[in-house]
């Protein structure tokens, strides 16, 4: 017998029990299904923080507080309120390879227009951040300088906010409500495009950082520092002399740890990265127990289907099919099965990605890569759960096997 005729016998066998056949590859339809949709799921989240970080600008350093200790407890990273305007003047001024900094404190709050009402982030800052972080006006116009250093009651806010409050209308020389303080909207924001997740880009209103701290939150310190450096070749340099001149504003001798931090774009990708593959690999884990669960499947079936023809295997043993072709024949049956399950399974994967990202909002990316990778490991779960099965039935004695009732 060739391998043409096992595969047909093969087929055979399994269109003799259509329903049991189905059963059997619901396992491999739901464990592929859920590989793909997985991964699908962790590379779109992997895309998403990407986007996110490319969407701070070109050649930027974050400079964030450090630890607070209240004893011998230390707070998390960011609790220390150490970082001030004037380090933000500082480092502008004083550091050759810096082209800009702009100070940055941000916090949700009730904002309000006539009887329309939303909780959006309100972020206090200077003009010079929309060319680090790469933001625009559509409409109307940015605060300026003069609104910073007179801290007035300005606000640009994003086309998300804007749309919240005011509809199709145009926002710009109206009014709204910051927690119970009145502001002049003076522009509208360029879309960044909301990329899912828990902060929409587009969702914000902007104000003038001064009127920020001393209206709004009533803070004395920045939450974060962006700093645009003069290219990405000088981002290292720039990181050495904004940390010379922090420490020496700080008054931290050198060797003893800074109560600042500096990160960069690298950084930050290369902590998505890392994140994005720990998820990866826990949800194809996740996933990939159920197609284990569907191999065990078909081997239960397999060794049920060997009992019920033992007598077949012995009718054809003693009409001289030899040892490599009954296990061939039980082998393509084990391998078809799972070859279909898994090509079920994929499309399932990919319908139910689709499902997720319409319903959530969320954004999945199915590659051709986890496709051919659940294609194969489905592949791979029949021959090796099909193979003990086939070899039971292999070694079956002919003359035993023709007196089983």
């Amino acid at each position: 017998m060739n391998l043409r005729e096992s595969i047909e016998v093969g087929i055979e066998g399994l269109v003799a029990n259509k329903m049991r056949a189905v059963l059997t590859m619901l396992g491999v339809i739901i464990g592929v299904g859920a590989v793909i949709a997985m991964l699908a799921i962790a590379q779109g989240a992997r895309q998403q923080t990407l986007q996110r970080i490319q969407q701070m600008g070109t050649n930027v350093l974050i400079i964030m507080p450090g630890q607070s200790r209240s004893g011998a407890v230390m707070g998390g990273f960011g609790s220390s309120q150490t970082l001030t305007l004037e380090d933000v003047e500082a480092i502008a001024t004083k550091c050759p390879s810096v082209t800009r900094a702009v100070p940055e404190v941000r916090g949700n709050l009730q904002v309000k227009y006539m009887n329309q009402n939303t909780n959006t982030t309100i972020f206090g800052t200077t003009p010079d951040y929309l060319p680090v972080r790469n933001y625009s006006v559509q409409e109307g116009k940015f605060f300026s300088d003069q609104d910073v250093k007179g801290s007035k009651k300005v606000a640009a806010i994003g086309p998300t906010t804007a749309a919240n409050l005011f509809g199709q209308a145009s926002p710009v020389g109206r009014s709204i409500r910051i927690n119970g303080s009145k502001f002049d909207v003076v522009g509208i924001m360029t879309s960044k495009g909301a990329t899912g997740g828990f902060s929409d880009p587009d969702d914000q209103i902007f104000i003038p950082v001064s009127t920020a701290m001393r209206r709004i939150f009533g803070i004395q310190y920045v939450r974060n520092i962006s700093v645009q450096a003069k290219s990405m070749d000088m981002l290292q340099q720039a990181s050495t002399e904004i940390d010379a001149l922090l420490r020496k504003r700080h008054r931290i001798p050198e060797g003893q740890d800074a109560d600042f931090m500096i990160r960069n774009q690298a950084e930050f990708m290369e902590m998505a990265d890392e994140t994005s593959r720990t998820f990866t690999l826990l949800l194809a884990g996740i996933a990939s127990v159920s197609l284990m669960v569907g191999g065990i499947g078909i081997m239960n079936i397999m060794l049920v289907s060997v009992t019920e023809r033992t007598r077949e295997i012995g009718i054809r043993k003693a009409l001289g099919a030899r040892r490599r072709d009954i296990l061939l024949q039980f082998l393509v049956e084990s391998l078809v099965l799972s070859l279909l399950g898994g090509a079920v399974g994929i499309i399932a994967g990919v319908l139910s990605s689709m499902g997720v990202a319409s319903l959530t909002g969320w954004q999945t990316s199915v590659s051709l890569q986890s496709i051919l990778l659940s294609f194969s490991f489905a592949a791979l779960v029949g021959i090796f759960f099909g193979l003990y099965p086939a070899r039971q039935a292999a070694s079956l004695d002919p003359i035993e096997a023709l007196r089983y009732e």
